[in-house]
């Protein structure tokens, strides 16, 4: 059984999006706290989008960042979302980092664009550079790296061309 599929732990132990989380029954899985005390999370592709409102609703208002990665040669892709609550004359903003685990063989995840518009360019790049296709974002294309490129650069299994010829660049007049 996958370990995000059976939650069993101590509600106190949890962070505030993961025990409100939990309370209105939102698949995720805790994965503790970094450095900084941000809360992290867990979520299945096929459940982002639905789970993506949960923070947004307690006040995650504004998508810092979204990032990609590759966690392993062959390993899964990481796609990793950080939120946070934007208040009036707040000091120390509340932050939450979310990550969704896809395979590195057609990675699917829904987009937040129409949650949080500022992942248009930060789905994009991620699509761009590591091949995830962020279902139902309106302008899924290259953003970086010319349309007629092959393959995706930020992966450690790319294998880098021999050259890329800039022919143009080159010429002598």
């Amino acid at each position: 059984m996958n370990t995000i599929d059976r939650y069993e732990f101590n509600i106190e132990a949890q962070g505030r999006l993961s025990a409100w989380s939990t309370r209105h029954r939102f698949a995720h899985r805790p994965l503790g706290y970094d450095y900084r005390g941000v809360e992290t999370l867990q979520v299945k592709a096929e459940e982002w989008l639905s789970v993506a409102v949960a923070p947004y609703v307690c006040g995650f208002n504004y998508l810092r960042s979204q990032c990609a990665y590759d966690a392993a040669p062959g390993g899964p892709l990481v796609s990793v979302y950080h939120l946070t609550q934007v208040q009036d004359e707040a000091d120390q903003p509340e932050e939450v980092c979310i990550k969704i685990f896809v395979p590195r063989e057609n990675p699917r995840i829904p987009s937040v664009y129409w949650v949080w518009k500022s992942s248009d360019f930060q789905e994009r790049e991620s699509f761009d550079m590591l091949g995830i296709s962020h279902q139902g974002h309106p302008h899924l294309k290259r953003i970086l790296m010319p349309e007629s490129w092959i393959g995706w650069p930020l992966r450690k299994d790319y294998v880098v061309p021999n050259f890329y010829e800039l022919q143009d660049a080159y010429q002598v007049a």
